[in-house]
């Protein structure tokens, strides 16, 4: 059984920086693309990062300039850097993963809260 395990979460103030970490049980050369998500209280589920088995790289505009993802496919890992955080940043954020042969993301973390606020 594959798993994720999101960690790295908390609360920061405006404008600081939290990196969040994704360990798999195993190595990520099997996993096709990997991404991350986000969802706050009241709020659809939001894409904010996506990462290609190669290290291609994908974020919506919310995010984009601020967030930037990476994957050590050896050490079965992907981060996230996510600086300048805004209040509007507040949410569980999980990671994700096509494994292999699979066309959507069908292996999930439990998620991590991060809480953005002065």
């Amino acid at each position: 059984q594959v798993t994720l395990v999101e960690s790295g979460g908390g609360l920061v103030q405006p404008g600081g920086s939290l990196r969040l970490s994704c360990v798999a049980s195993k190595s990520l050369f099997d996993f096709n693309n990997m991404a991350w998500y986000r969802q706050a209280p009241g709020k659809q589920r939001e894409l904010v990062a996506i990462i290609s088995p190669s290290g291609i790289t994908n974020y919506p505009d919310s995010v984009k300039g601020r967030f930037t993802v990476s994957r050590d496919n050896a050490k079965g890992m992907m981060y996230l850097q996510m600086n300048s955080l805004e209040p509007e940043d507040t949410a569980v954020y999980r990671c994700c993963a096509a494994t292999a042969g699979s066309t959507y993301f069908d292996l999930w973390g439990q998620g991590t809260q991060v809480t953005v606020s002065s």
